[in-house]
């Protein structure tokens, strides 16, 4: 078995592999206007700060566990290559198996844009081939709007996007975002919601 401490590595953008299946493309263009709007030297401070966290696969290919908003962000920008944290070498192990493993660790979320699981073949092979879930955006427009707390539960958003998909029409959402904002925010401070993780609503007494 072979195993490594975290290190840092460069890597090509085009070359990075998924664990997901779907982002909010919404927070997709929020990332490259921002992108968009700094100059040379704070996009070169941006890239030397930022460390995309990986797990080393089969082949010797690297998967990137989180951030794979800004990844697209940056290739759909032209950025050709990024910095990585390699959090584990799996490379070692068979295919199946590494996909065993990365669930366990909750390292790979393999659900579409309806919210269901899929098979991890399913999982696209670039970040380019990344779908859009327009609850994913939902759910992190209202995160920033300070509908819930950041937390450090894996794909948290997903679990926001997915308690959102079950109450906000999807015709609604592609009516009028706005509107269905202030209802997830109305649905986040309710006690439906105290389950999911950054859950910020009030309790009453008992």
């Amino acid at each position: 078995m072979t195993s490594v401490k975290p290190q840092l590595v460069k890597a090509r953008l085009n070359k990075l592999l998924p664990t997901q299946i779907t982002v909010g493309m919404a927070e997709v263009a929020l990332k490259r206007a921002h992108w968009a709007s700094l100059g040379r030297k704070a996009r070169a401070a941006a890239l030397a700060d930022h460390w995309f966290p990986s797990i080393i696969g089969p082949e010797g290919r690297h998967y990137i566990v989180d951030h794979h908003h800004f990844g697209l962000a940056l290739h759909q920008e032209g950025v050709k290559s990024v910095r990585l944290m390699i959090l584990k070498d799996l490379s070692w192990l068979e295919p199946l198996h590494f996909w065993h493993v990365m669930d366990h660790h909750q390292w790979v979320h393999p659900y579409d844009s309806e919210g269901l699981r899929r098979d991890f073949s399913a999982i696209p092979r670039h970040l380019s081939g990344l779908h859009d879930d327009p609850y994913r955006s939902l759910a992190g427009e209202l995160r920033s709007a300070g509908g819930y707390a950041k937390d450090v539960t894996p794909f948290s958003e997903f679990l926001w996007a997915d308690f959102l998909r079950s109450r906000i029409a999807p015709a609604s959402l592609q009516k009028n975002f706005p509107k269905a904002l202030e209802q997830a925010m109305m649905l986040a401070r309710s006690q439906q919601a105290r389950y999911l993780p950054g859950w910020s609503g009030i309790v009453p007494p008992a």
